[in-house]
């Protein structure tokens, strides 16, 4: 695959794949634990999120692969390390496409009420599955340009809310009922972090990996934090934000809300809003056919995933079957469960990550690491206590969605277990 991504394309890939999170999502997690409950559980993975980039760049940098975490789990854990952390890569970007699917769905329902939701979420993968056929340039050009008006419009939507904003409205109910409630709002704070570590999926096409990736990274990390708080906090107080708890389309309501349903502007946001949407909706493809392509070079999928196009050297079947499972997704579950499920996969593998960083420092002192992990032990270690936690909370909130996830997982072991592999080729 082509070395063509530079550091600019790196942030625009690290910021669109997780921008969705602030147009949609998060506002779940006030209806378990009110607006101040929530902020607090958003404030305790946006810790998390700090420490596990930090971290999972001396991951991603040492062992440039497009399995990502799959690649550093086999080389620090074996071939069940990487069968665990592979899958739940898998679950993650596979889960989260379709519960973005589902609010562009939304989106278009808002400006144009006869279009049903769920046409325009299948027809979203069959454009931009077909747009990211034609090769890696091309798609982070386009990440690049939507992601930039994305976050253009989450500081348009700011500058537009601000001033209607109340500390009574965002103090009212601002607590949950119990305080379990803090607990189970985390996935929902989970999503506004979730999936940025999918930059690692596209290593092997980045122009300067010792260089390129910490940058991309960190000011997608940083510019995430900034606007994910601010969005949060604005929206919250315009209102009575129980009106917005159970929506997929929480922002152009809001504009609505403070400007009036009928107002151009309104209308305008709504449209514009696709942009946040689109990039990581784009963004999140790119990463998920790459897992799919890494698990398929090791034959722990289909051999046919590892394919590249001859024309466009783009993992084309990897990009098919991906966006085959996302439509089978849209069709069984609604976005709420997409988002839990999702952010399971992303906790699983955060807490491989970290445990294959602890073992690879001991396991592999000379390995080449370009960027290292900033005052270690300490910042990985609170990254894997607090995904633990976060792991166990969903396990317990939302036990049947956990068992899936876990049943799907025991599946693929038995498969692999009947099977065969062969080692990746990882330095």
């Amino acid at each position: 695959m082509r070395k063509v991504l530079k550091p600019v394309h790196i942030w625009a890939i690290a910021v669109g794949l997780v921008i969705s999170g602030e147009y949609f999502g998060w506002n779940y997690g006030w209806g378990a634990a009110g607006t101040v409950g929530f902020l607090i559980a958003a404030l305790v993975v946006t810790v998390m999120y700090i420490c596990f980039i930090f971290s999972f760049t001396e991951l991603t940098t040492a062992i440039p692969d497009a399995g990502g975490p799959f690649a550093y789990a086999y080389k620090a854990l074996g071939p069940w390390g990487g069968l665990i952390a592979g899958y739940a890569s898998v679950i993650e970007f596979l889960f989260a496409a379709p519960a973005i699917a589902f609010a562009l769905g939304s989106y278009i329902h808002f400006l144009y009420p006869s279009v049903p939701v769920i046409y325009t979420a299948i027809g979203s993968y069959f454009l931009f599955t077909g747009l990211n056929l034609l090769g890696i340039k091309e798609s982070a050009f386009f990440t690049l340009i939507v992601t930039l008006l994305a976050v253009t419009e989450l500081l348009v939507y700011l500058g537009i809310v601000a001033p209607a904003f109340s500390v009574t409205n965002f103090m009212n109910n601002a607590f949950p009922l119990k305080w379990s409630g803090l607990f189970a709002a985390l996935p929902f704070a989970i999503w506004l972090y979730v999936c940025i570590e999918g930059v690692a999926m596209v290593a092997e096409e980045v122009r300067d990996i010792k260089k390129d990736i910490p940058r991309g990274y960190i000011s997608g990390i940083l510019t995430l934090l900034i606007l994910a708080l601010a969005v949060m906090i604005c929206t919250g107080g315009i209102t009575d934000w129980r009106l917005l708890a159970n929506i997929d389309y929480p922002l152009p309501e809001s504009i609505g809300i403070v400007l009036g349903k009928e107002n151009s502007i309104t209308r305008l946001f709504a449209g514009i809003g696709l942009f946040g949407l689109i990039a990581s909706f784009h963004s999140i493809i790119i990463s998920y056919s790459r897992q799919l392509f890494a698990l398929g070079r090791s034959n722990y999928l289909p051999g046919i995933l590892s394919q590249v196009n001859s024309r466009f050297q783009t993992p084309h079947w990897a990009l098919l079957a991906g966006g085959a499972a996302g439509i089978l997704a849209l069709l069984l579950l609604d976005t709420s469960k997409l988002v839990v499920i999702s952010t399971m996969g992303a906790v699983v593998m955060y807490i491989i990550s970290m445990i294959s960083l602890f073992v690879l420092r001991k396991k592999a002192p000379e390995l080449e690491r370009p960027f290292k992990a900033p005052f270690y032990p300490w910042m990985p270690l609170i990254a894997l206590l607090l995904s633990v936690l976060a792991c166990v909370t969903i396990i317990v909130f939302y036990p049947w969605l956990s068992l899936l996830f876990f049943i799907g997982l025991a599946l693929i072991g038995i498969i692999f277990y009947i099977g065969r592999h062969r080692p990746i080729p990882v330095s």
